[in-house]
């Protein structure tokens, strides 16, 4: 059992690394992107017809993503000053009600996200021609990560992997 363990999150771990990756290169392709759009504009008077759509995708990817990497991270808002207010063991429920909470938004990012996306991959965009589905095959993707780490985060795994974001998120 412990070795199905380890190999979870040895998973998980190289799973994380890869959105983190991915997310961190997103950003750093909007910036370049909408840079070489705004000079070839103003310098050139000529635009790249693909660049709205594929910084718009990235932009897309890297907020949608976000979600699932703040959920792990602890750093979505909290009202910590009102659930202080109560004993130690309603916070405890109160944990376990947010999380089964953030638990079946995840299903619901799966569920509707994989319709969606199945729903509009007939339809393209109209520079690159790529099918609009691409737009929103992150929503099911960001489902299965934020019920993994709510499910972790009910079992009382700490998911948090940055210490100093998540101290400065509220823990």
């Amino acid at each position: 059992m412990i070795r199905i363990w380890k190999g979870i999150r040895a998973g998980a771990l190289m799973i994380d690394r890869i959105v983190e990756t991915f997310a961190l290169f997103a950003l750093a392709a909007m910036t370049l992107i909408v840079t070489m759009q705004v000079l070839t504009r103003k310098v050139f008077n000529f635009v790249f017809i693909w660049s709205e759509e594929v910084t718009l995708l990235l932009l897309i990817w890297f907020a949608i993503l976000g979600i699932a990497i703040g959920f792990r991270e602890k750093l979505h808002l909290a009202m910590d000053s009102f659930t202080n207010l109560f004993p130690a063991s309603w916070n405890k429920v109160l944990d376990k009600i947010i999380g089964s909470c953030t638990f079946m938004f995840g299903v619901y990012l799966i569920v509707y996200g994989w319709d969606f996306t199945v729903m509009m991959h007939a339809n393209t965009f109209a520079a690159t021609k790529w099918p609009v589905s691409v737009m929103y095959a992150v929503m099911p993707i960001t489902g299965v990560m934020v019920c993994f780490y709510s499910f972790l985060e009910l079992i009382g795994v700490n998911t948090v992997r940055h210490k100093d974001l998540g101290e400065a998120g509220g823990e």
